[in-house]
């Protein structure tokens, strides 16, 4: 599939481009970790907000939660906010969303979520789109991990990005 975004795993190095090499496209719910990929990312030395996703992207939720909670950062809230969502733990995904406030990648989701066919309004209002088609096999929900998937790739990249530049923080 196309995607609004042009994500790269390339341009994150080698060891993040093998990671990343199958595309995926994460369940709404927990899912089940990936454990032939947990030993590479034991490994991976890499900056603790692009840690936190890439041990959600392969639904190592407990990992990731230790290291978005430890971070004090917007980053480190929509981490903690994605994962709450993933649980499902709506109401605590909303803390979390109310932590991370304005961050430009919600804004890059209202721009290029329409591609893929959804309005996103507001991480609030996703929360309760997740928690309505989650689990029902419908196009519905096929969106909605789209639309999560999306999310993910935007925010790993602006999580890679500021790594590389601090001073545009």
């Amino acid at each position: 599939m196309d995607w609004p975004f042009p994500f790269d795993p390339n341009r994150y190095g080698p060891e993040v481009a093998e990671l990343l090499r199958e595309e995926r496209l994460p369940e709404l719910g927990p899912g089940q970790p990936v454990l032939s990929r947990q030993p590479s990312l034991a490994r991976l030395q890499l900056p603790a907000p692009c840690l936190a996703g890439l041990w959600l992207y392969f639904d190592f939720l407990e990992q990731s939660h230790q290291i978005s909670q430890s971070l004090p950062t917007a980053e480190g809230s929509f981490w903690h906010a994605i994962l709450h969502r993933r649980e499902p733990d709506a109401w605590n995904s909303k803390y979390w969303w109310r932590r991370v406030g304005a961050h430009p990648v919600l804004e890059q989701l209202q721009r290029l979520a329409p591609h893929l066919g959804y309005r996103f309004t507001s991480p609030d209002a996703f929360v309760d789109f997740c928690e309505a088609v989650r689990g029902t096999g419908s196009d519905s929900e096929m969106l909605a991990r789209r639309v999560q998937l999306l999310e993910w790739q935007l925010l790993f990249d602006h999580c890679y990005r500021q790594a590389q530049n601090p001073a545009a923080r």
